[in-house]
């Protein structure tokens, strides 16, 4: 196994009880490689996490969840793809050399819907340029998903006018640009607070729909329930990051050797969660 020295800042503001980090990315150092190569199995991994604990698989599954959910024949596919730029901080200057591709993961979107309808977005943005600029990257270290300023003006438009009779509340940040309501006047569901679906087309003609449990985020001890989503500004590296919050209980592979990611959607609407993890079903 390797291992290298890391400045500071990567251990700070970690979780309670988070002690360091390891590397699932694009490289040939990362765990997923590393294991791939001493052990013999698939460079592949899934995550499925939770607000509470959540789990990661290490080549291939099954994915079970109690009680005894198979959750390996439910994913569905769309490529993975590969920002030919690196998306290295600039903090680390020439290193890597930015002639490198990413080591993130990206995704096609292609369209997004809320409540059914059609969210006018630029195809531009949406796809990864001769830069590495553009295009919808997976992120575990965003806490929410950001969105180019266009997009997110787009989509906050949309939901705000498929939740038109319901009375809005002051913003909380850091959603401050987007719609916060009183909980009591939305309601709640299995799948979360009682708001439209947003749907994500995906290449390959899939779609990733988000309930109310990953698209808003509850605040103020509960009494208030914002979008979940953050203005990145208008010249973001990426137009679209999914966050962390939306991952939640959502079964994510990520398949490096077939170059394809696989996701279950909401796990709420099985009856079970992330948290929920059994290695001794099968």
């Amino acid at each position: 196994m390797l291992f290298s020295c890391g400045s500071l800042f990567l251990g700070e503001k970690l979780a309670v009880g988070v002690k360091g980090i390891a590397g699932f990315g694009r490289s040939a150092t990362s765990l997923t490689s590393l294991l791939s190569t001493s052990l013999g199995i698939n460079k592949k991994f899934a995550i499925c996490l939770s607000s509470s604990k959540g789990v990661m698989f290490i080549g291939s599954g099954p994915y079970t969840m109690m009680p005894r959910v198979q959750i390996s024949n439910r994913l569905v596919y769309t490529p993975l793809l590969v920002n030919p730029v690196t998306t290295v901080h600039p903090i680390f200057h020439d290193f890597p050399d930015k002639s490198w591709p990413s080591m993130e993961y990206f995704i096609d979107i292609e369209s997004v819907k809320i409540n059914g309808e059609p969210v006018p977005l630029s195809p531009s943005l949406l796809k990864i340029d001769a830069k590495g600029n553009g295009g919808t990257k997976i992120s575990t270290v965003a806490p929410y998903t950001v969105l180019h300023t266009s997009i997110y003006n787009a989509v906050v438009k949309a939901f705000t006018k498929s939740l038109s009779k319901v009375p809005r509340v002051a913003a909380v940040a850091p959603f401050v640009g987007g719609p916060c309501y009183k909980a009591a006047s939305l309601g709640s569901t299995r799948l979360g607070a009682a708001v439209p679906a947003i749907e994500l087309g995906l290449r390959n003609n899939v779609t990733w729909t988000m309930f109310g449990r990953n698209s808003m985020v509850y605040v103020n001890n509960s009494e208030v329930v914002c979008l979940g989503f953050v203005d990145g500004g208008k010249k973001p590296r990426t137009a679209i990051v999914v966050g962390g919050h939306q991952l939640e209980d959502n079964l994510l592979e990520f398949d490096v050797e077939r170059n394809r990611f696989g996701f279950s959607s909401t796990l709420l609407g099985l009856q079970t969660t992330c948290a929920n993890f059994n290695f001794t079903s099968v």
